[in-house]
């Protein structure tokens, strides 16, 4: 924790502190002198809650022939149990662990598929039922009895009483092992996930429905955490908003199933996340690349998007979880206008503040590198850095800090520890032309100035002006250190072509409809440079980026436009003269 400031070390102190008890008070409580001592029997299961993650059938003919491959990593049994092999990667390993693969077995339909689940199920019972460090893990244990309770159907069909009654009894010591360790799962989605799989025990198995009203109440107080006022989620990633509403859909659906009225909170928070599922989406349906988002799979946005029965616009302003969306006419601006997550959930936090996306019709042309859906680790910690983002770079130094220690990786990640404070914001709605202000002050403490930027969206939906300004946090000029040399970083879309102009101002951009934008840096000079898309479908790829190279004390303020070569002026195209800057006063 060394270069951490007092306040800094407070507060992961505490938050180690709180870590280690519960994990303490979990085992403790989880010890099996305790763990098979509790009464407590389900003799059969009452309903099984739909999975509304894609299942792929062809995919059952590998798993039958001994092939699992997860997380881009293949493993090939030859007669062996899986769960007797050495797993390659950790990512792998929670994989299989979590059972969610039997969703493919489920598609293929077929007595072949079923037994072959069986017998995989039985496997892990013997091999790893009583205890496994990895595999009784509460994260991923909660996965399985999810991935068990709702594939039971393909389990069960045409069991015999004595795998029936073995398999019950397996899932009871998991429920009844989860129930005590539930909370020393990582916070965020995977305690969500958690008090989901304890929710779905109490509504499917027999005799389990004294404990649904404590889970529920457990469930009702972690939604109300996690789910922002906006929709939003706590932890700023787009993509934790998919992954929940993947399990409170089926959850309401089988609190129906059983006849039980759902909390009230669990029916508020899907209300409020539907719009928030469009808020983040460009045209082409892609998710904006803020904060841990990844690849979009469209196939389950889909899906949970046929859950919206308003089907409403998106809101333009999501305040609490500190993002903004522009429009006009087929022109998109997506802002990421927040401050870092709270500590103990920004595990996967990026230092992107006031970075941007820029997309016209189907097209994104402006984006974050966003991060791998595979080998994340390998990646995370430049996809995590500021300048892999589309905004202002101070000394190719991010605005956040972040907790690089393997000592303490284990038990609480690697969470954002130090990053802006005060990100004020300015909308205007304007019919003809809408403007985003924002500042923050990530660099105030090591660099003494303040980063201002500006957008604005013609009224013709063909042009984006931009505004970056340096300014002082104390007196009226920047500090002698501020001569450190900053760069605005626009990161590009693999499919955009980028070509320096001649006078070296300017870039011209080829989309692959063949429209032709400009992108104009008026008095300052751009350069291109090569860049890596993490969030491709299938894996990084790569890119270019544009770059403006500046020292703050000599120039603070930097004006930059986007426009559709159609409409630019043919005066100004190339060098941007003064009477074409707007004029974005912030």
């Amino acid at each position: 924790m060394a270069g951490l400031s007092i306040a800094e070390r407070a507060k992961l102190s505490m938050l180690l502190v709180r870590r280690a008890l519960r994990i303490l008070a979990g085992r403790l409580r989880g010890h099996p002198l305790i763990r098979w001592s509790l009464p407590g029997k389900a003799d059969r299961l009452v309903i099984a809650p739909q999975d509304l993650r894609t299942a792929d059938g062809t995919r059952a003919s590998e798993v039958y022939a001994g092939r699992f491959a997860f997380a881009g990593k293949v493993v090939i049994c030859d007669g062996r149990s899986p769960f007797e092999i050495t797993p390659p990667s950790e990512e792998w390993a929670a994989t299989l662990l979590g059972f969610g693969w039997l969703r493919h077995l489920r598609a293929a339909e077929s007595g072949i598929t079923r037994a072959n689940a069986r017998a995989l199920v039985d496997e892990w019972i013997s091999l790893q039922g009583s205890y496994h460090p990895v595999s009784w893990r509460p994260e991923i244990m909660a996965r399985r009895i999810t991935s068990w309770l709702s594939q039971a159907p393909l389990i069960l069909h045409d069991a015999d009483d004595q795998f029936y009654r073995r398999f019950l009894r397996s899932l009871r010591r998991q429920v009844r092992f989860l129930r005590h360790t539930a909370l020393e799962t990582r916070e965020g989605v995977p305690r969500m996930q958690a008090l989901v799989a304890l929710t779905y025990a109490a509504l499917c198995m027999q005799r389990q429905a004294r404990h649904l009203k404590g889970a529920v109440k457990r469930l009702v107080t972690e939604v109300e955490r996690q789910v922002l006022p906006d929709g939003g989620h706590v932890s700023r990633n787009p993509a934790a908003l998919i992954d929940i509403l993947l399990d409170l859909l089926p959850l309401r659906q089988a609190f129906a199933a059983r006849n039980i009225a759902p909390p009230p909170q669990l029916n508020n928070a899907i209300d409020r996340m539907m719009p928030m599922l469009r808020f983040f989406r460009h045209g082409d349906g892609n998710f904006a690349h803020f904060n841990g988002m990844g690849p979009t799979q469209p196939d389950l946005v889909a899906t949970i998007l046929a859950y919206d029965d308003a089907r409403g616009a998106p809101p333009t302003n999501a305040p609490h979880s500190g993002y903004q969306r522009a429009e006009m006419r087929d022109l998109l601006v997506l802002m990421d206008t927040g401050t870092p997550p709270p500590l103990s959930m920004s595990q996967d936090g990026h230092a992107g503040c006031l970075s941007f996306e820029l997309s016209h019709q189907l097209q994104r042309i402006v984006v974050n590198c966003g991060l791998p859906r595979v080998g994340r680790e390998t990646w995370r910690q430049v996809a995590r850095a500021t300048a892999a983002h589309s905004t202002v770079v101070f000394n190719d130094t991010s605005s956040c800090r972040f907790l690089e220690s393997n000592s303490f990786k284990r038990m609480i990640g690697t969470p954002i520890v130090s990053g802006p404070v005060n990100v004020p914001i300015a909308r205007e709605d304007r019919s003809d032309a809408p403007v985003l202000r924002a500042s923050h002050d990530g660099y105030a403490d090591r660099f003494g100035v303040i980063h201002q930027r500006a957008l604005k969206l013609s009224s013709e939906g063909n042009r984006v002006d931009g505004e970056d300004l340096f300014v002082p946090v104390d007196g009226d000029m920047l500090p002698v250190h501020v001569e450190d040399e900053f760069a605005v970083r626009f990161h590009l879309h693999p499919l955009i072509k980028a070509n320096r102009l001649t006078d070296g101002h300017g870039v011209m951009l080829i989309l692959p409809n063949r429209e032709v934008w400009t992108f104009s840096a008026h008095e300052d000079r751009v350069e291109i440079e090569e860049s890596v898309y993490l969030s491709g479908a299938d894996g990084p790829r790569r890119t270019v980026q544009i770059v403006i190279y500046g020292r703050a004390r000599k120039v603070p303020r930097i004006h930059w436009s986007f426009a559709h070569v159609a409409q630019a002026s043919g005066r100004g195209r190339n060098r941007g003269e003064e009477a074409d800057v707007p004029e974005l006063p912030l």
